[in-house]
């Protein structure tokens, strides 16, 4: 029982002595960081880190680090430590100044809207904060013509859609004009082209009706039969006509004969 107790009193010392000594390391390393605030950002911000390592339940190194982040136009690690700051904040006085610091970065981000948050959770711990309330109004005000710019930018992306659909229909309908004047261009040469056969034709026509009307100009169509059989009828007639030359002869009669074809 004597042991026992002796041991809990033991760690109890050891324990005691790590808190003094983790408190006395954090104050050095915070002081140091506090007098480097303005002169020095390297080993302000270094000075800082060592002390949230070494202690990293205290609120004011963070809070003091993303102030100096803040000042060194470091928004996106001023907010990181800031979100920090706010959870470690243990009373409304230091959440309010957590958040109304928080809500500044945002603006310096132009990011509106969490800005607004963060101006509402510091004027919830802090209603009478009028420095706060204005910084509010400007973060809506900032929303608003975000809103306004994000529409017109909608609204000139639909315009410009809208042109671009309308060159197309305008380049379709050229295309088209462009279309039918060819199709009018093979019209007229196809009717040219009818009227150039429909006067041949009727020439044509005309010459059938001209060797109709008159025969004199009609060539005989004869097959090779035919010709042969008007040869064969032909000289017959001629034999005959001989025949008949030749009796009259021995008669002394003078005959005058008569083509018969």
């Amino acid at each position: 029982m004597k042991n026992s107790l002796t041991f809990c009193l033991l760690i109890s010392m050891l324990i005691s002595v790590n808190i003094y000594s983790q408190s006395e390391n954090y104050a050095k390393f915070y002081n140091k960081g506090n007098n480097l605030f303005d002169s020095n950002f390297e080993e302000a911000e270094k000075n800082y880190r060592i002390a949230i390592d070494d202690s990293s339940n205290d609120l004011r190194a963070a809070y003091n680090l993303s102030n100096k982040y803040y000042n060194e136009g470091l928004y996106d690690e001023a907010i990181s430590r800031q979100i920090q700051a706010t959870i470690l904040a243990s009373n409304k006085s230091e959440k309010h100044s957590a958040f109304h610091n928080l809500g500044n970065s945002f603006m310096k981000k132009e990011m509106c809207s969490d800005a607004i948050l963060a101006y509402k959770n510091a004027l919830r711990n802090n209603p009478d904060d009028d420095e706060t309330r204005y910084n509010l109004a400007l973060a809506k005000k900032c929303e608003e013509d975000q809103d306004n710019e994000n529409n017109n930018d909608q609204d000139n992306e639909n315009n410009d859609q809208d042109n671009e659909n309308n060159d197309q229909d305008n380049d379709n309908n050229d295309q088209d004009n462009e279309n039918n004047d060819q199709d009018n261009e093979n019209n007229d040469q196809e009717n040219k082209s009818n009227d150039k056969n429909n006067k041949e034709n009727q020439n044509n026509n005309q010459e059938g009706n001209d060797e109709k009307n008159n025969p004199k100009k009609q060539s005989p169509k004869l097959s090779s039969q035919q010709i042969k059989n008007l040869l064969k009828a032909t000289e017959n007639a001629e034999k005959k006509v001989q025949a008949k030359v030749n009796e009259n002869k021995k008669e002394g009669k003078i005959v005058i004969s008569e083509k018969d074809w």
